[in-house]
């Protein structure tokens, strides 16, 4: 049975303007086909599941030719596989979009369009330039500024400054000096405000401004190299009054988080919202102990213990899936008291109905064990990681309090992009790296080598046992005053010597 191939622009790089629906076509996706331009926190939405196929292209350079594209998306469909077909941008704006699907459309394959964002409205927006404006320019035009392999470009300069308007091209940095020439020589005045947007809507973008006349030479002495579009137009005399992109706390700020493939999102999200570069690389994984019977035994005499704490939300989920494995719900725990480490850990309690009665103040093992110590009149049961702190317990020991400290999953440190990431830093490519427990930094330092140039980077932690276990590795710290992702965040801009009166 034939499959179906889907279309999907990506949109210009920034992973919140790929579409809703586009996400949705991603997640089902068996087999995805994507192109250069489509950005590493886009593919990271990219389900494990799925197969990858890079044909991706350069300028001059094809590495899987247009045709080989077309026969591998037939032949996937035709094995009866479910194909995304991830292209930057919208795949309808100078993407070949439209060529894919007729070869498609000639075989009988079903398929879809799902549009994208394209970086030809987008990018000049992050760059603060508006494409239309009703002072300004009531008309847009969207160019592109790439020829067909061994020809030439072929376009009506002295229509384009005719309309007066809004003039972007698309895929134009080798063309620049026959676009510049070709409109002054139709006429244009070289004192029209011009710009070029390099890496639009990625943490990295910079913006060049200029006049026509000055932007070959401006061009020139910034550097600016391919992603990048060409804007001409009064609109691009707005760029620094508007430009709001490249002010956020985080821009250029290169950032590597370190939490669980399951859980990297919020913190990735929210510093991405601030302009961080982010990379996720989860070094660590949780793996529940099943079978699991010591908690088994527990949840069975729940009865013995007044108070049941958990130290992570990967502890409350293998608690819930054993106590409902077991054939109970919540009205099995009657009247024992529940603890969690923190704020996040209580979220992940609410989740299944339930109320931590315990949070300490400061999310960490050593106070919750105080708290414990000072709250509890009877057993507690601890359900936690095999490596659990041992500060915890100490507390609870040293105020005599009775226990049973059960492992109730362990933590796997893997990573295979490992090589890959030692490189990077030892290059110094990444600012800041953010750790949320004290296992994160041994499995970032498992995948890495501890004789790498750990000093190259401030590690942002989450806490002081999280700060601790960095400094065992040589890696300089900055501890968030509470450990929240929130206050996470904070401690980022903080470090990136951002102020707000700014």
């Amino acid at each position: 049975m034939s499959g179906k191939v889907t279309l999907v622009g990506a949109g210009p790089g920034d992973p919140g303007l790929l579409t809703v629906k586009g996400l949705r076509a991603l997640e089902q996706a068996d087999v995805v086909v994507y192109d250069r331009l489509v950005s590493a926190a886009v593919l990271e939405r990219i389900p494990a599941s799925a197969r990858r196929i890079d044909v991706g292209k350069e300028a001059s350079h094809h590495s899987v030719p247009q045709e080989r594209i077309n026969q591998i998306l037939l032949e996937e469909a035709l094995a009866g596989r479910n194909v995304v077909r991830l292209k930057g941008g919208d795949p309808f704006v100078f993407g070949r979009g439209g060529e894919e699907l007729q070869a498609l459309a000639r075989t009988g394959v079903e398929f879809e369009e799902i549009p994208g964002v394209t970086s030809a409205i987008a990018a000049a927006a992050y760059g603060g330039i508006p494409v239309t404006h009703r002072d300004y320019a009531s008309s847009l035009h969207i160019v592109t500024g790439h020829a067909r392999e061994g020809g030439t470009l072929d376009i009506d300069f002295e229509a384009l400054v005719r309309t007066k308007g809004t003039l972007v091209f698309l895929m134009g940095v080798t063309a620049l000096p026959v676009i510049v020439k070709g409109l002054l020589d139709a006429g244009m005045d070289g004192g029209t405000p011009a710009a070029m947007v390099e890496r639009g809507t990625m943490p990295g973008q910079r913006r060049c401004d200029a006049t026509l006349g000055t932007l070959r030479e401006r061009a020139a002495e910034m550097e600016i190299r391919s992603p990048a579009l060409i804007i001409v137009g009064d609109v691009c005399g707005l760029a620094r009054e508007l430009c709001w992109f490249e002010k956020l706390p985080l821009h250029g700020k290169r950032v590597l988080v370190t939490r669980p493939g399951d859980r990297a999102g919020t913190l990735s999200d929210k510093l991405r919202g601030l302009g961080a570069d982010v990379t996720e690389f989860p070094c660590i994984r949780t793996e529940a102990v099943r079978p699991c019977p010591a908690m088994e035994n527990a949840l069975d005499r729940i009865g013995d213990y007044q108070w049941l704490g958990v130290t992570s939300a990967a502890g409350v989920e293998a608690f819930w899936t054993c106590l409902r494995g077991m054939g109970k719900d919540a009205r099995a725990l009657g009247g024992v008291k529940l603890a969690a480490i923190g704020s996040a850990t209580g979220k992940a309690l609410e989740a299944h109905g339930l109320t931590a009665d315990l949070i300490p103040e400061v999310y960490d093992a050593a106070h919750m064990g105080e708290a414990l110590a000072k709250a509890a009149e009877g057993k507690v049961l601890l359900l936690r990681a095999e490596e659990g702190s041992p500060a915890l317990t100490d507390a609870l020991a040293g105020a005599g309090v009775a226990y049973d400290d059960i492992a109730v999953y362990r933590t796997i440190y893997d990573n295979p992009r490992s090589e890959e990431l030692r490189r990077e830093i030892e290059a110094g490519k990444f600012d800041f790296v953010t750790f949320t427990s004290a296992s994160t930094v041994r499995g970032f330092v498992s995948a890495v080598g501890a004789d790498a140039y750990l000093s190259r980077f401030v590690g942002l932690c989450i806490g002081k046992q999280t700060a601790s276990e960095a400094k065992k590795y040589g890696i300089r710290v900055e501890i968030a005053e509470r450990a929240t992702i929130d206050a996470l965040v904070e401690l980022a801009k903080n470090a990136a010597g951002y102020d707000e009166k700014i």
